[in-house]
């Protein structure tokens, strides 16, 4: 009787471990799974989400008179904050010239999403009416800042104010600056899903 209590223990141990490595194995695949959305983050085609950002940010936004994005995952998001806010006008800064544009400043910029040189354009008529205005850098996420700098250079060039810096997410080292302003932080995961402290 002892013997088949005993093993009785023992088998309620073993489904325990087991229940146990699975509710591990199940978190750690959570864990994969949030780590791949963030990675994969993109406003495109998510209308909800971009439509509740764009307010969310609206919220916390200083003055300005022009947004201003890079291309191009910044685009639906520096629209609909322009649709929100009543703008008729939001500017994007360029990865290449387009035949329609009157005259360009170029600006060089080393991104980590595209792991190149690139270089953003401007049209040299949204510079005019940028000149002597504040202008609000929106992007997506902010990373490194590379791409944040060189919309910033154009702004300059183009004789605009920075009015200020913001993104719906801020990753690695961008979180703790405090001239960005952002509604989360993107956490950084470890190749098994866990996020690096």
């Amino acid at each position: 009787r002892h013997a088949v209590q005993a093993a009785g223990r023992g088998k309620e141990r073993v489904e325990l471990e087991i229940h146990a490595r699975t509710d591990e194995k199940q978190q750690q695949d959570r864990r994969a799974e949030i780590a791949e959305l963030f990675e994969k983050f993109v406003i495109f085609g998510d209308v909800e989400l971009t439509v509740k950002t764009a307010e969310a940010l609206l919220k916390k936004a200083p003055e300005y008179d022009y947004l201003i994005t890079a291309e191009a995952k910044g685009i639906p998001l520096v629209h609909e904050m322009a649709r929100q806010s009543g703008q008729n006008r939001y500017f994007i800064a360029r990865k290449a010239p387009k035949l329609y544009m009157t005259g360009v400043f170029d600006v060089t910029v080393n991104s980590i999403t595209t792991a190149k040189e690139q270089h953003l354009y401007l049209d040299k008529a949204d510079a005019e009416l940028m000149r002597g205005k504040k202008i609000l850098v929106v992007d997506d996420v902010i990373s490194t800042g590379e791409s944040l700098a060189a919309v910033e250079k154009l702004v300059e060039e183009a004789g605009g104010i920075l009015a200020g810096r913001m993104a719906i997410l801020a990753e690695g080292d961008a979180q703790d600056r405090d001239d960005i302003i952002y509604l989360e932080k993107l956490p950084l995961f470890h190749p098994d899903g866990t996020v690096m402290e």
